[in-house]
């Protein structure tokens, strides 16, 4: 055997073996970004997702592609404490990397997912970021978002990556002002429904303000109640439904 094909050998191998590691988060990882694609939350090439597989790696999306050709195969698996993948050609997105691995030291947040999806940002604009109950999707986020109003420019250092996770704490939802929103979960499922209820919620929101009238804002305590009864809710059947879309229409996200 030869040197040259010995080593073509030894690529096509280690790219399957990294492949088939972690490969039902991979796969998990790939729908979310197919939906959010679908749903049009995504924004060009940017925007980033991850997901903690251990305590010291996380999967992630290369940096300039578009959420509708990922697969399971493309997601990155790397060192959240090592900075050195973001010289690789495909690395992520420099902003993925400080946000995300900041984030992620809390175990709370295992899936982490951030986008400037229209309605979401579009609340993050307004000098008052205030989120209000009107309805049951909005009551589900009642008390339960950060809001970072001191949007510095893009993510680019470990100081900024700190902050936002400072800013964030416990909390599984934030709205990032003057940029977008973070949605984080321990799993990609309840994650991602967060993330698509959230923009249902920020539409019916801005639909009803634009009407100039006044909101009928639900009272606290059953706000709070409604809340508490999302939790009956698995965010599995929902992100299983719509896996199950994919599967049919556009399988490849598995590869």
């Amino acid at each position: 055997i030869n040197a040259e094909y010995m080593g073509h050998f030894l690529s096509v191998y280690f790219f399957f073996a990294m492949a088939a590691m972690h490969a039902a988060e991979r796969v998990a990882l790939a729908a979310a970004f197919r939906l959010s694609a679908r749903y049009r939350l995504n924004e060009a090439v940017a925007n980033h997702f991850t997901l903690a597989v251990s305590d010291g790696e996380m999967l992630v999306n290369p940096r300039n592609r578009h959420f509708s050709r990922l697969r399971a195969s493309d997601m990155l698996l790397i060192d959240k404490k090592d900075p050195s993948c973001l010289e690789r050609p495909d690395g992520p997105d420099l902003t993925a990397w400080y946000i995300h691995s900041a984030v992620h030291r809390n175990p709370r947040h295992r899936c982490i997912l951030h986008t400037h999806q229209r309605y979401a940002t579009a609340l993050a604009c307004l000098e008052d970021m205030d989120f209000p109950p009107i309805d049951n999707n909005t009551a589900r986020f009642y008390e339960a978002i950060a809001y970072d109003p001191d949007f510095g420019g893009m993510v680019d250092n470990d100081a900024e990556g700190e902050r936002v996770a400072t800013v964030l704490g416990d909390k599984h939802v934030m709205l990032m002002g003057n940029h977008g929103i973070m949605v984080t979960g321990p799993s990609v499922a309840d994650a991602f429904d967060a993330l698509w209820y959230f923009e249902r919620a920020a539409e019916l929101l801005v639909t009803a303000m634009s009407t100039g009238r006044p909101l009928r804002v639900l009272d606290p305590a059953v706000a709070r109640h409604t809340r508490e009864q999302w939790r009956l809710f698995d965010p599995a059947h929902h992100f299983n439904e719509l896996v199950a879309i994919l599967d049919e229409e556009e399988p490849d996200f598995r590869l």
